[in-house]
């Protein structure tokens, strides 16, 4: 998924400052290691951010470890290519030690023998899996079937932020953890919607989501449902849960309490003083947000740019749940996570990599440092001003069945069937169809359009693996 992807930001800004950071004591679960000269061979963007991010703490620790970055990064990328079969000669090419995996490929890889065993590692009693956020470890082990083949160092997480003056002054009962999302709607609604948008307050807010096929998405991701079965080939839209979800989606858009971002709203010459006030939850104008860590540091900024114009009594609640299974979310991402190669002839080295990413000690430096990511550890997810920041966190992180097996589907599939279901569910909201016949309709010619994109996929040349690696892009992607 992308490069950087808009998701993965700058940890640490120079060794310098990390060090700093650490207190000078950058000691501790490390007595076991070893001192002999070792080589390791890492898989990452690029060496520079691998070294501001991650190199840097890791080599102040362990100077006999010889570090190579092997960049994951190719330029003039061939759309028609085969990722999947461009990543697998890369890594067999490569030999690196430790692979930075997306948590598809890492099912995949885990399934193919490729990787060794973490399992051992995390028992150790230095490792202290107690300190680590609710979930991790059976999520990765969802991936590996059984069995822990990966770790990431940081996490991505969503929240509803919630003004608390705003839901006194009207009367609306505060928000609370683990709500679903018709009760988060219903909430919104209370607030009124009379007065010119500039002006007026707002309910609720989910940024640009404010067309029904991407809101129903988001929506049905929570009750982990899924719009097509890749292992049958079948699309799989026409349901009653979809039609719940996106008949709520239709409710909630149609009833006025809902801000949309405008996506030209950023351009024209203000101050910086301006353009915190433009985010109307800052401004106080919005009850409710669902945005992720980075908007706290923003709301701390307008506090000291804008004091008397910022919002200043908020809190932060989970996000909406699947009221039938209320402890879980499929919010929270891993923008990267790494594994031990099986062919690896520097096995120990790479797994001490691992273990020291992961470990408190990292976790301590690294917190220090606001970017919208946090570290694994809970011991570090701390807010001085007592907000709930374990809303971010305390809900386990399951991975969301939307677009499972994805990659098992045409290539160009996904992007046809997408504008097929936005097309018929535009109907539906225009009012010249009823939801039924939308799902019906998406649900047939998506059918369709899979069926001949797995008829032109069988009769598509072979092309040769030396021309598509020559034209490869990016090689792996990592989620958000």
């Amino acid at each position: 998924m992308t490069g950087f992807n808009g998701k993965i930001a700058v940890l640490i800004g120079t060794a310098g400052t990390a060090l700093v950071l650490s207190g000078c004591s950058l000691v501790g679960g490390n007595s076991g290691k070893s001192e002999e000269p070792s080589a390791l061979k890492v898989m990452y963007y690029d060496e520079r951010s691998f070294y501001s991010q991650l190199g840097m703490l890791y080599s102040a620790l362990h100077p006999e470890v010889d570090i190579t970055v092997v960049t994951n990064q190719r330029n003039n990328a061939d759309p028609k290519a085969d990722m999947n079969a461009l990543f697998d000669k890369f890594i067999e090419e490569e030999q690196t030690d430790v692979i930075m995996l997306s948590p598809e490929q890492l099912t995949k890889y885990a399934a193919d023998g490729k990787l060794l065993d973490l399992d051992t590692m995390t028992e150790n009693e230095d490792f202290n899996k107690e300190s680590l956020i609710p979930g991790l470890l059976d999520y990765m082990k969802e991936l590996g079937e059984g069995k822990l083949y990966g770790l990431s160092p940081n996490f991505y997480s969503q929240v509803i932020f919630y003004n608390k003056d705003m839901f006194n002054k009207y009367g609306v009962p505060l928000p609370e953890d683990r709500m679903s999302w018709e009760k988060v709607f219903e909430l919104a609604q209370r607030f009124p919607t009379d007065g010119a948008k500039d002006k007026r307050v707002y309910g609720l807010s989910f940024g640009y989501n404010s067309e029904l096929y991407q809101l129903g998405s988001m929506l049905g991701s929570t009750e982990n449902l899924s719009m097509f079965n890749a292992s049958t080939k079948q699309v799989t839209i026409n349901t009653p849960a979809w039609k719940k979800v996106f008949g709520t989606a239709i409710k909630g858009l149609k009833s006025g309490s809902l801000y949309t971002d405008d996506p030209n709203g950023g351009t024209g010459s203000t101050s910086y003083e301006d353009y915190l006030l433009r985010d109307p939850f800052i401004s106080g104008k919005l009850a409710m947000k669902i945005e992720g860590a980075y908007l706290m540091g923003q709301i701390k900024e307008a506090q000291t740019a804008v004091k008397d114009k910022a919002v200043k009594n908020w809190d932060m609640v989970t996000m909406p749940v699947d009221p039938q299974n209320p402890d879980s979310s499929t919010s929270m991402s891993f923008g990267q996570i790494f594994a031990v190669n099986a062919k690896s002839v520097n096995a120990e080295a790479a797994k001490e990599f691992i273990r020291y990413i992961t470990s408190e000690e990292y976790a301590r430096v690294t917190s220090k440092v606001q970017d919208g990511s946090f570290p694994v550890r809970t011991k570090y997810l701390d807010d001085k001003d007592n907000h709930n920041m374990k809303a971010f966190y305390s809900l386990k992180p399951v991975q969301s069945s939307l677009y499972k097996d994805y990659d098992k589907l045409p290539q160009n599939f996904f992007m046809q069937f997408m504008g097929i279901a936005q097309e018929e569910l535009k109907g539906a909201f225009d009012g010249k169809k009823s939801i039924d016949e939308a799902l019906a309709a998406a649900q047939t010619k998506g059918q369709q359009a899979l069926i001949q994109a797995e008829a032109a996929d069988k009769n598509k040349p072979a092309e040769g693996a030396d021309k598509a690696a020559g034209t490869a892009g990016a090689l792996t992607s990592t989620s958000g």
